[in-house]
């Protein structure tokens, strides 16, 4: 019998760039296919090509690290179905026309600015797939010999765990990015379903996020700061997922008298196409933003947000007085309005820089996090002057704990488990602690290697 095989084309100890590919006898499948973010040289480079042409794509959800290649795959020549939840299409139709018009903008920008005889800069987008939708739980063919079936994964709107089926082979469960217990407005993660081989997320397997009653706090303490300075606070912020989370927290808070009252304005025109998303999702709802929906909440649009979608209305922003709130992404201020906002902005000592989430080595949100006292923004060496404060609580990724009890009935039913979408020293010390925890047969794989993989003892 012709052999399985796992191949990982990214997030292979790294975060980024999702892209997992399974050989069976009769077609390949991609798992996800998701830009790279990183060094913005490297990054460009290696999102030039996807590196890989499948039969079928099967995708977990729409963040752009796992949906944002699935352009250059179709001008590639790529005409096979993408598989995805009535959800994710929807955000992904935003997300990656988004994606497109912010790469051009900045391609733009930095041409003007480049030095005389360097290569233009060119943005990778020029298509868009097309997708199959399939709701959770409904099994459906992702290709001969392949079935596959979604699984609410609690992540962002849409997101899912993908149960694959394998004739004659193994059954493997690709978990996306796994959500968070009893994390606002999206259902939890369902449980591990039985599987021989685990393909798994380790984003945080080193660490535990703070409790949100302590991230309030925080929240407070940088609302009351700007207030009292009349400064700013720049957010980057996922426009998909992250945003929604932040506007109902804040919501949630100023509900109940927990924070100031300031104006908050998310400069992104794809958060705002995302949270119309989100309201036409209901089915995707837990029961505690449910109640507050009851009880009168506005958890998206309440009348002290405004959304900014026009450009000259962002470009206001810079010579607006605070107090007031920006989100806008992205999340690792690599590129997009959130850019433009620290470029004018970071040098004040009366604003503040909100960190809600994960940024990966080298990119600018990472470099103002870890204290560097004077970076480069689009093109400009900007000193930073802004305070800079680190919420971790707000994470959609379950953390170290949380990742341990999700895949605790994989060690019962002996599955191999793969480790992915983390930093290389991250994926190491998870894949330790899962074998102090028990797990037999755990591995951290290697960029481009091939793994095969058993078919069950009945098989």
């Amino acid at each position: 019998m012709a052999s399985i095989v796992l191949q990982s084309f990214g997030a292979a100890r790294t975060v980024t760039g999702s892209r997992h590919l399974l050989h069976t006898p009769r077609c390949s499948v991609l798992l996800d296919c998701g830009l790279f973010q990183g060094p913005r040289r490297e990054s460009r480079e290696r999102n030039r090509h996807v590196g890989v042409f499948p039969d079928a794509v099967i995708l977990s959800h729409a963040h752009i690290d796992h949906s944002g290649a699935l352009p250059t795959l179709v001008r590639e020549g790529y005409r096979g179905p993408i598989h995805a939840t009535p959800a994710t299409r929807d955000l992904c139709v935003a997300m990656l026309a988004d994606c497109a018009r912010i790469q051009l903008s900045d391609a733009q920008y930095l041409n003007k600015r480049r030095p005389e005889g360097a290569p233009l800069i060119e943005p990778i987008y020029d298509a868009l797939a097309q997708f199959v939708v399939h709701p959770y739980g409904k099994r459906f063919e992702a290709g001969p010999g392949v079935q596959a079936t979604f699984r609410d994964a609690g992540h962002i709107l849409g997101s899912a765990g993908v149960l694959v089926e394998i004739d004659n082979g193994p059954t493997v469960y690709f978990t996306g990015d796994i959500g968070r217990r009893m994390y606002p407005i999206l259902q939890d993660p369902e449980p591990l379903p039985a599987a021989d081989v685990v393909l798994s997320e380790c984003t945080y397997g080193d660490r535990e996020h703070e409790p949100v009653d302590l991230a309030e706090e925080k929240l407070r303490d940088v609302l009351e700061r700007a207030v009292a300075q009349r400064g700013k606070v720049f957010i980057p912020a996922f426009s998909v997922g992250r945003t929604q989370n932040l506007i109902y927290a804040l919501a949630a808070l100023r509900a109940k008298g927990a924070i100031p009252e300031i104006p908050v304005f998310v400069d992104s025109p794809l958060a705002e196409k995302a949270t119309e998303a989100f309201v036409a999702h209901p089915e995707c709802y837990d029961s505690e933003i449910e109640g507050f929906l009851a009880e009168g909440g506005e958890p998206f649009y309440p009348p002290w947000v405004r959304y900014t979608a026009d450009r000259n209305d962002s470009i206001e922003l810079n010579d607006r007085r605070g107090p007031f709130v920006v989100i806008a992404g992205s999340g690792m201020a690599e590129g997009g309005r959130i850019a433009h906002h620290l470029k004018h902005g970071l040098a004040d000592a009366r604003n503040t820089v909100l960190f809600v989430g994960w940024c990966a080595p080298h990119t600018l949100g990472r470099r103002i996090m870890d204290g560097e006292p004077r970076v480069r923004v689009l093109g400009r060496e900007v000193d930073v002057r802004a305070e800079v404060r680190v919420l971790r609580a707000y994470s959609a990724h379950a953390d170290r704990a949380e990742l341990l009890r999700f895949l605790a009935p994989a060690k019962q039913r002996g599955s191999r488990i793969f480790l992915v979408h983390g930093d290389e020293d991250t994926a190491l010390a998870f894949a330790e602690t899962l074998r102090t925890d028990g797990h037999q047969d755990v591995v951290v794989p290697e960029v481009y290697a091939r793994y095969p993989l058993a078919s069950p003892p009945s098989a």
